[in-house]
């Protein structure tokens, strides 16, 4: 291990990116049964057991290599539900578990297809619409799905739609389809025939922060999220049989974000709003006792994540920030919480830091909300300014169109701990800042969205938190773009940088989206530049950092996923290969097991123990040693282990 001014502990890589005890909490909708995902001989599977007993588990699921991550419960109760694709190839197809006896189905059972839920229904509960794209990998047809025969039933065949909204009839009542500005058209359905005409759309400017919300189950009213006439997204409910429009909330820093719906009628009851942090406003008296109540025993921010049919019992999810999450049942009419678990108790007594909120204004004046989070013992005034400055880790979110938020951080906690500053800023083109925030973005990759990565680095120099020359940039998807960015458009902003399943070819990236993107590629023409007209060829080529690849003088740590659809292995093959011809020096992972990401915790421990000697070595920061991770991973090094304190060793060279 390397030294550092820093005497807290190192937590273990294995704590914090390792298989949770618990995770993903849910009560059934009879409220009988609880669910949660839990290792199973090493591999995340669905667990469940009586709700009035949560000691009694068994489980339900037996997946031996990939991690189950998503799961819910049957509208009726009687079968758990999950989506599981092959290696990261993110066609996901849709199984159930039946509760009573055990017995697995594969519930959408083609090949090279990509499942997406249309419609559920609390007065049909044992049916769902789904879309499947087996007919054409673009466009999702929509079937009616029998959850306890497993019978399909085609409803309606795809003719070039994005979505579609259904109500609590399963009947379909509006149909989404993009136009050539980059933004939506709204088509209404009766009697299972799309109208001819639009009923409204959206622009580009609209295109990310409007859409339908879902109807309540009488069908009368139809709630949206809406940026049309104004910045930021409000909630609007819309009397479906006279047209009439109501505002329900709005917010002049951000949009209306998460809504609390009964789950039964299907009527708004509070709505969130995540500026700098998520605050819940209840608009049911009710709720808002339950929510005071919530708020008042619990510590750090919570959030309901499942609730009864009858609404008595919430299973509610709590994070203290600098103590690992909780999840809590809630008994509403007995006024009491009983402690569900914790998802890594191995946690408890770490040295976990707080994040700090943050405001910074980029050089034409645009405020980016952004968070920090400072090494153990750094900062004895708790002012969220270090006593002396420290290395600094710019850590970049994907999207681009996502956003950071507030809350416990895996990667904050960890790079923290091994004596960083990280830094996380909401540049331009983030969402949940309201329209024209996002379109400050348009056309700005490696431009105006990366200059406010910069000014946020300057910021954080000119305060005191890091020197000039001790800083790292690190992200994953776009912030992959944005860390490639970083080291051949500005060379000389940072020490080094770590690219997570980054594009660094923006003309190939957008020559091969997954077909079921097509209906959006209008939008990402309009947003990132139309490799169709000379003009837009030639900016996407300027602003691809493979064209400036011979521009890096930094290390350069790169890692990958070779079943990933969205941004291809050859993305990575392509700079890679670049620098090597220009005899610049870089470390490539490759896992040939994964996506887009890690989603094997082995994959992602493995990756991580090596970036953190790779910061180590660049920064001068903590690191714990490689070890045996590497042998229990897939990882393949494909080039430059010698860069990176003792991989050359782990990897057995």
């Amino acid at each position: 291990m390397t030294n550092a001014n820093c005497a807290a502990p190192l937590i273990p890589r294995e704590k914090l990116f390792g298989n949770p005890t618990r995770a993903a909490g849910q009560i059934s909708p009879d409220g009988k049964w609880l669910g949660w995902l839990a290792p199973r001989d090493g591999v995340l599977n669905i667990w469940m057991a009586p709700s009035a007993d949560s000691s009694a588990a068994k489980p339900m699921t037996n997946s031996t290599d990939r991690p189950i991550r998503q799961y819910f419960w049957a509208p009726d109760s009687r079968s758990l539900l999950y989506i599981q694709d092959k290696g990261g190839d993110e066609n996901f197809l849709l199984y159930g578990v039946d509760v009573a006896t055990g017995a697995e189905r594969t519930l959408t059972p083609f090949e090279d297809t990509r499942v997406m839920l249309v419609g559920d229904s609390t007065s049909q509960k044992g049916r769902l619409l789904v879309g499947l794209n087996n007919r054409d990998p673009r466009l999702h047809d929509v079937h009616l799905l029998d959850l306890n025969t497993g019978e399909l039933t085609l409803v309606l065949e795809n003719e070039g739609f994005a979505g579609f909204l259904a109500d609590d009839n399963l009947d379909l009542r509006m149909a989404v389809r993009p136009n050539a500005e980059g933004g939506m058209d709204y088509f209404d359905i009766a009697d299972g025939k799309i109208a001819a005409e639009a009923s409204g759309g959206t622009g580009l400017e609209d295109s990310l922060t409007t859409s339908p919300a879902g109807y309540t189950s009488d069908g009368k009213t139809l709630y949206w999220i809406d940026s049309r006439g104004r910045d930021t997204a409000a909630l609007v409910a819309i009397d479906t049989e006279t047209g009439e429009s109501r505002i329900l909330a709005e917010n002049p820093q951000a949009d209306i974000g998460g809504t609390l719906r009964h789950p039964v009628t299907g009527v708004v009851e509070a709505y969130s709003v995540n500026y700098l942090r998520t605050t819940w406003t209840a608009i049911d008296p009710a709720i808002k006792a339950s929510l005071d109540f919530l708020e008042a025993n619990l510590e750090g921010d919570f959030s309901v994540i499942s609730r009864t049919d009858d609404d008595t019992m919430w299973v509610v999810s709590n994070d203290p920030l600098i103590a690992p999450a909780k999840t809590w049942l809630y008994d509403r009419k007995k006024g009491e919480l009983t402690e569900f678990y914790t998802s890594r108790p191995d946690l408890v007594g770490a040295p976990l830091q707080p994040m700090h909120t943050l405001e910074i204004r980029a050089r034409d004046g645009l405020v980016l909300p952004s968070y920090l989070t400072l090494p153990p013992g750094s900062d004895s005034k708790g002012d969220g300014v270090p006593d002396a400055p420290v290395p600094m880790v710019l850590l970049v979110h994907g999207g681009p169109w996502a956003r950071d938020g507030y809350g416990f951080n895996p990667n904050h906690q960890w790079l923290a701990n091994r004596g960083y500053a990280v830094l996380s800023v909401n540049f331009r083109g983030s969402t949940g800042f309201g329209k024209n925030f996002i379109s400050a973005a348009d056309l700005e990759w490696g431009k105006k969205m990366h200059d406010d990565l910069v000014d946020a680095v300057n910021w954080a120099v000119s305060t005191g938190i890091t020197p000039a020359e001790k800083i790292a940039i690190m992200g994953g998807s776009y912030g992959g773009y944005a860390t490639l960015a970083g080291l051949t458009f500005t060379p000389d902003a940072f020490a080094c940088g770590v690219d997570i399943v980054g594009p660094s070819n923006l003309e190939t990236l957008l020559a091969t989206i997954p077909p079921y993107w097509e209906p959006l590629v209008a939008q990402f023409h309009q947003r990132m530049g139309n490799p169709n007209t000379p003009e837009g060829l030639a900016m996407l080529k300027e602003r691809s950092p493979l064209q400036s690849a011979d521009n890096i003088k930094r290390p350069l740590l790169i890692g990958q996923g070779a079943n990933d659809p969205r941004v291809n292995q050859a993305e990575s093959d392509q700079i890679v290969s670049a620098m090597k011809d220009k005899g610049i020096p870089v470390t490539y992972v490759l896992f040939p097991d994964e996506g887009h990401g890690f989603a094997k915790p082995a994959n992602n421990i493995a990756f991580n123990a090596i970036a953190e000697n790779f910061l180590a070595t660049c920064l001068g920061g903590r690191a714990e040693a490689i070890g045996e991770t590497l042998g229990k991973s897939t990882a393949s090094i494909v080039e430059g282990a010698d860069y990176v304190q003792g991989l050359d060793a782990a990897a057995g060279n």
